[in-house]
C-alpha cells in the first residue's frame, strides 16, 4: 500500500486532487481511498488531503502519518508548515515550481521532483489551479496509475470541454515528471 499526502492552500483543489488520484487508481483496477483533513480552512489557508493506493483491499481508515509520497501544490508552504513531517526516507516529493530541486534548499533523503504546474495550468486550462496538473505529474513520477486513467478521471469530473483542457495539462505534467525521474 502506498500513502500520499497533498499539501496546498484553500482554493487550490487539494481535496479534488486526492479524489482524482484515488479515482484514477481505481480505474486502473486498484483499491484506493481519498480523504481530506479539515479544520476551519478558508481560501489561502494551509490544507492537507490524503490518498491511499493498493493492489489489495485497503482496510485501514487511519490518518496517514508516514506517507510514501508528498505532493506540494504550493511551494510557499515549505518552511511555513512542516510539510515533510513523517515522510519516509525513501519517499518522493513532487513540488509545484519552475525551480530545480537543488534550488529549493530542502534537506531530505527523499527524492525531489519539480514540475511547473502553475504555468502548465495557466497555459492549458486558463486558470492558476495546479491540482489536476500535479496528479498528472504524480502518475508520471510514480507509475502507480496510467495517464489514460488520469485523463479519464478528469474528464468524468469536469465534463468534456474543461476535462479535455485538464487532460492536456495532466499529459504535459506526466511527461515532464517522467523526464525529471
Amino acid at each position: 500500500m502506498k500513502e500520499i499526502r497533498i499539501h496546498g492552500r484553500g482554493g487550490q483543489g487539494c481535496v479534488t486532487a486526492a479524489e482524482l488520484l484515488a479515482h484514477s487508481a481505481f480505474l486502473d483496477g486498484k483499491s484506493s481511498q481519498a480523504f481530506p483533513s479539515f479544520g476551519s480552512e478558508r481560501k489561502g489557508a494551509p490544507v492537507q488531503a490524503f490518498a491511499r493506493i493498493s493492489d489489495k483491499k485497503i482496510r485501514t481508515r487511519a490518518q496517514i502519518v508516514h506517507p510514501d509520497f508528498l505532493i506540494i501544490q504550493d511551494p510557499t508552504l515549505i518552511g511555513v508548515v512542516d510539510v515533510f513531517q513523517g515522510l519516509k526516507d525513501d519517499g518522493l516529493i513532487i513540488v509545484n515550481t519552475a525551480k530545480k530541486a537543488n534550488e529549493l534548499g530542502i534537506k531530505t533523503k527523499a527524492k525531489i521532483i519539480t514540475v511547473p504546474a502553475l504555468e502548465i495550468a495557466v497555459e492549458e486550462i486558463g486558470k492558476p489551479i495546479p491540482n489536476t496538473v500535479m496528479i498528472g505529474a504524480f502518475a508520471g513520477a510514480t507509475g502507480l496509475m496510467s495517464i489514460e486513467s488520469v485523463e479519464k478521471a478528469v474528464k468524468e469530473r469536469f465534463g468534456e470541454e474543461i476535462g479535455q483542457k485538464n487532460a492536456n495539462a495532466c499529459r504535459r505534467a506526466y511527461n515532464a515528471a517522467k523526464e525529471a525521474k
